[in-house]
């Protein structure tokens, strides 16, 4: 009954306008248009977005606040015009359009080739299904069409279509008879700029990548037909232009090449006139689940003669971590997104303190550090950057939630939980825990899959020998500490006797590391070493720890960030386990050596013993000596394999 009673409106609508002329139809749409504009402010910014993403870098915002005023104005006093103009006799309508280039098209349906013709939504696209059979009577013309929703609308609009001789082929029963039609020599209209959804090719429209129906590319591989393009542009009120292009395509391209074509002869069309165009469709879409594009069927296509560089950017930001740990286990997950898509551009937004870290990361493009704990001082953070297409959160905080959901990014993307659901308009679903333990990083890389990343997680760099300088003493990085509590602390005065143990054997310079809050363990280990001992605890920036640390030859240390920042940097580490679990939270990559002692009560996740700390007492000075004095000795073999390598070259 509804859908009657808008089809009733609809003709009263198309009886009012058909007794009206063309030129005040087009005053009233023009009036009515600049109402909508002040009316309707989600398709306002709609249109404001993708003329911003098309031409941001050419226009002023005034210059565009103005295309798009005018955009409501032209579209809906076109859209009144079209319900008079397609019940008009031919002869009639002809009189309103004037046509450009139309020998193009003669020469090429007369020559015997059949043509699959382009179409837009700029002006009044509807006018085309009845123009082209009033142009070309001797061919046969058809054109695809989506049903409307409406069934009395979407017959009504069907009738007036095929009024001219125009075939009409419903999408959903297939392309047999419009390849019939194309073999037969005749010409099919195919509107082509409107997002194409998963089953496009993601090919550059105005320098960014956009979902593009590949249809006239396979329909002229298939019959062996040309591609042209046409559009009717608005000339002024009650005076349009049916602009005809030569030949687009070579007989030796490919389905990919054609499309991508499409798109440039489309955006010449917009050019000419970018009020006309239908700006207030989501032609820059982002997919879901899936805007990374690794899986997509058709894939990612960029003409060999346009640089990467020069897509415009998809714009990822990344809420990392608050641990450094965290931050670091994470960093698979970060290369996988980048590799997800060519035009990806990675922002992190990190705690200043570990904010460093993720400039070690060659796929991230630009990190912001979080100096201040004011909730609404990180969202002026992250407003005040250019606008973000998405935002992918890794911790499960309804804080970091909040943060982007302030900050207006419009997709939102993360684990559920901690009551911040609501403010996620995509959650990543939790895996099912079955089977032994599993890394932590691979809870990270099921956000990058389930956005369509690469299924096969990045390599984690492997650990590279140092040089040391002449005569030089092998440098040991310490870590004896732990941010997260003692329950993960070796006992000081183990790492001590390991220190004096080891360097009793060979001759080594400890490096301690850690935070101020470990100072007193600093200064009793090094109180026992002696002099091949040297104290940077509490005294490091990160940037400083990083170079330091890069200098060693090994890392000894307990379950840390210290340690997953080695494994980054590339140096192998000798660690304790105690209380947590190294399946799940150990060194990413090989080369490391892990000492632990499974006690009944452990992995117990706590911060501090309740009980008496067997899980550290049972790892004894004489296993961790040995396997410091084991890594060294690879380390000793590496570096001298690569110097012989390096004095054959």
């Amino acid at each position: 009954m509804l859908d009657f009673s808008i089809y009733l409106l609809y003709r009263a609508g198309t009886a009012i306008a058909s007794a009206l002329p063309v030129r005040v139809l087009f005053a009233i749409g023009n009036f009515m248009g600049f109402l909508a504009w002040l009316l309707l402010p989600q398709y306002r910014r709609l249109a404001r977005r993708n003329l911003e993403i098309a031409f941001a870098d050419e226009k002023s915002p005034r210059e565009l606040r103005r295309i798009s005023r005018r955009n409501f104005q032209w579209l809906s006093a076109n859209l009144i015009c079209g319900l008079k103009m397609v019940s008009m006799p031919p002869e009639k309508l002809a009189r309103y359009v004037e046509t450009e280039n139309l020998d193009a098209v003669h020469q090429e349906l007369r020559g015997g080739r059949p043509v699959v013709l382009l179409l837009s939504h700029i002006g009044p696209w509807e006018l085309a299904a009845q123009l082209v059979p009033l142009y070309a009577p001797y061919a046969r013309i058809g054109s695809p069409y989506q049903s409307l929703r409406n069934r009395y609308i979407d017959r009504d609009v069907n009738r007036r279509r095929a009024r001219t001789g125009s075939e009409l082929f419903d999408r959903s029963k297939g392309f047999h008879k419009p390849i019939e039609l194309l073999r037969s020599g005749g010409l099919l209209g195919i509107f082509a700029d409107q997002h194409a959804g998963d089953h496009g090719l993601w090919t550059p429209f105005f320098d960014r990548l956009a979902s593009t129906s590949a249809l006239p590319g396979l329909l002229a591989k298939r019959t062996g037909a040309v591609v042209m393009a046409a559009a009717v542009h608005t000339e002024g009120p009650g005076r349009w232009r049916m602009i005809f292009t030569p030949r687009l395509d070579l007989s030796g391209d490919s389905v990919n090449s054609i499309t991508a074509k499409a798109n440039e002869q489309i955006e010449q069309q917009i050019r000419r006139a970018p009020e006309d165009w239908l700006w207030v469709h989501n032609r820059w879409k982002t997919p879901k689940p899936n805007f990374l594009l690794t899986h997509y069927k058709r894939g990612v296509y960029v003409p060999p003669e346009t640089p990467a560089t020069q897509l415009k950017p998809f714009r990822i930001l990344i809420r990392a971590s608050n641990w450094l740990g965290d931050s670091i286990i994470s960093m698979p997950a970060v290369r996988a997104i980048k590799a997800g898509r060519p035009d990806a551009h990675l922002t992190i937004l990190a705690p200043e303190k570990i904010a460093t870290v993720w400039k070690l990361v060659p796929e991230v493009d630009e990190v912001i550090g979080l100096t201040r704990r004011s909730l609404f001082a990180a969202v002026r953070l992250i407003r005040n950057r250019k606008i973000f297409d998405v935002a992918i959160l890794f911790p499960n905080s309804l804080r970091a939630a909040l943060e982007i959901w302030l900050a207006g990014v419009p997709r939102r993307i993360g684990y559920p939980g901690h009551h911040r659901s609501l403010l996620l308009n995509q959650t990543i679903s939790e895996r099912p825990r079955k089977g032994p333990v599993e890394h932590q990083v691979l809870r990270f890389l099921q956000i990058a899959r389930e956005l369509g990343a690469p299924s096969e997680p990045s390599p984690v760099r492997m650990f590279l020998p140092r040089a040391k300088a002449n005569g030089a003493s092998a440098k040991i990085g310490l870590c004896p500490g732990a941010e997260y509590g003692p329950a993960k602390r070796w006992l000081p005065e183990r790492f001590a006797e390991v220190a004096a143990a080891v360097s009793n054997q060979q001759a080594v310079q400890w490096i301690l590391f850690g935070t101020s809050s470990d100072s007193e363990i600093g200064a009793t280990i090094e109180a026992a070493v002696g002099a091949n001992c040297t104290n940077r605890i509490g005294k490091t920036t990160l940037d400083q720890l990083i170079a330091e640390l890069s200098e060693c030859a090994l890392l000894l240390t307990n379950d840390t960030g210290t340690m997953h920042l080695a494994t980054v940097i590339g140096v192998p580490v000798v660690a304790v386990f105690g209380s947590t679990e190294p399946r799940l939270t150990g060194p990413l990559g090989t080369g490391h050596h892990i000492i632990r002692h499974q006690v009944e009560c452990s992995p117990c996740f706590l911060r501090e013993c309740p009980i008496d700390f067997r899980c550290m007492k049972a790892v004894t000075v004489e296993e961790v000596t040995g396997g410091v004095l084991s890594m060294l000795k690879k380390w000793e073999s590496y570096l001298a394999r690569d110097n012989r390598t390096q004095s054959e070259n």
